[in-house]
């Protein structure tokens, strides 16, 4: 059966018995969350909790360090994603989001994980090769070469089953399943062992043409102001062809923008095109920035409000951490015990 097919399958699933699955996903809070992400997997986390879906959401504030000294403004940032999460419909009584390092009983699953993968199953990740391969150097830190392991811990401490990634994340899944797979059959059967949920999630490029990074500066964040998106979508690549059209092979910077102004829109992208027709790219570009910011609207108004108040956001993100750790201190019980070590 080929991806799309098992993806399919797994999503009718999880359909028809929403209660019988627990989600696992997060991010690293690096900076503010943009379209891509909404559109990448924010949209669909909201989607799988409103149907019923245990959600589990990941502020991996650890993972910051896998790839760089310091993490800068990190209480900053992570105050944020949890509002960018609170305002596009993440429920905090439905569903749990909390940081990793408030969960110490989580963090200590790493050490028996470890033991469960060699060295080299480790460096044979895509992710730990190209991180050795872009940093120039011969090594990387420990913290980034155990990170598939740690992503493992992240997974199976609250017993998810069901983890949406794209494909170049599934490296890291099968880790996670390599270590469930090898734990029980070592240990006694006590972890279930987590399905990839495929993400058929539009590829979005950054203005510049290239991947949508925080990083970048490419892409538009879900609390920026008006005038921000106007003017980041207005310096945004396009070609000399006036007549639009969507082709994502032949002309990929024009077609990223028909794109996004379709998904703000609910729209088809060809009938998008098709209305602009030879208005070129200032007309393209207009309706982009209108779209964008006719549907961030009242997002931003949610987010307004949230940041506004950084006490509230600490009671949540509290009330998360403490029900992520319950959960992480009665997996790591039953760890000990059947490994022999409930002393």
């Amino acid at each position: 059966m080929n991806d799309l097919a098992t993806a399919n399958t797994l999503e009718e699933r999880v359909l028809a018995d929403p209660g019988a699955f627990r989600i696992l996903t997060g991010d690293r809070p690096t900076g503010p969350l943009h379209l891509g992400h909404y559109f990448g997997t924010l949209a669909n986390r909201v989607r799988l909790q409103n149907a019923g879906v245990e959600l589990f959401v990941l502020i991996a504030d650890y993972q910051v360090l896998t790839d760089r000294d310091v993490a800068d403004r990190l209480g900053e940032h992570v105050l944020g994603l949890l509002a960018d999460h609170l305002a596009v419909g993440v429920d905090p009584a439905r569903a749990t989001v909390f940081a990793h390092s408030a969960v110490p009983a989580l963090n200590q699953l790493l050490l028996p994980f470890l033991s469960l993968v060699s060295d080299a199953e480790l460096r044979r990740n895509p992710t730990v090769k190209d991180e050795i391969q872009a940093s120039g150097r011969s090594a990387v830190s420990g913290l980034m070469l155990t990170y598939p392991v740690h992503q493992a811990a992240d997974i199976l401490f609250c017993k998810a089953n069901l983890v949406p990634v794209g494909k170049d994340q599934l490296p890291h899944q099968e880790i996670t399943r390599t270590v469930a797979r090898r734990f029980n059959e070592r240990y006694g059967p006590l972890f279930p062992v987590p399905d990839a949920l495929l993400s058929d999630a539009p590829n979005l490029l950054g203005t510049d043409g290239r991947k949508m990074s925080k990083s970048r500066g490419n892409a538009v964040a879900l609390s920026a102001t008006e005038d921000e998106t106007a003017r980041l979508i207005g310096r945004a690549k396009t070609d000399a062809d006036r007549m639009i059209a969507y082709a994502p092979e032949e002309r990929p910077e024009v077609s990223n923008l028909v794109l996004l102004a379709a998904l703000c829109q609910g729209r088809d992208p060809h009938a998008v095109a098709a209305e602009i027709g030879g208005g070129g790219a200032a007309a393209l570009k207009r309706m982009v920035i209108e779209s964008v910011n006719e549907f961030l609207r009242p997002i931003r108004a949610r987010r307004a409000e949230y940041a506004a108040d950084p006490a509230q956001l600490r009671r949540v993100l509290a009330e998360g951490n403490a029900r992520a750790s319950a959960v992480a201190d009665r997996t790591l019980a039953e760890v000990r015990e059947a490994m022999g070590m409930a002393y």
